[in-house]
């Protein structure tokens, strides 16, 4: 009996140090694991900053997108009244160059008669 429960004794005391092995890899297994998520959290911490500075950079350039477009339709509603304006000039200009031609004519017509008089 002596001997079966020294047995007993030496088999409990090996399988506590085998607990205690599994106990103390499973604790480093969790420090590890807490570790990682440390890291991740951290990771996650700096892509949420680069997120947010993104959108705040998107939100920047959209204001901007809406001043440029207001500024080009201000622009072609600009360059649609220079347009006007050059094709009125233009018939002006014709409307003169006729009179001028009709002026030289009569001149020419004028001349002759004025001197032969």
């Amino acid at each position: 009996l002596q001997q079966q429960a020294e047995q007993t004794c030496r088999q409990l005391v090996r399988t506590q140090e085998e607990h205690e092995q599994l106990l103390q890899a499973a604790v480093e297994q969790a420090e590890g694991l807490e570790q990682s998520l440390r890291n991740a959290q951290a990771v996650l911490a700096e892509k949420a900053v680069q997120l947010r500075d993104a959108q705040a950079q998107l939100s920047r350039d959209k204001l901007l997108i809406e001043e440029l477009c207001g500024e080009n339709r201000r622009l072609a509603i600009a360059l649609q009244a220079a347009e006007l304006k050059q094709k009125s000039m233009e018939e002006k200009n014709q409307l003169l160059e006729e009179q001028a031609s009709a002026l030289k004519q009569l001149i020419g017509k004028i001349t002759p008669a004025s001197l032969s008089g």
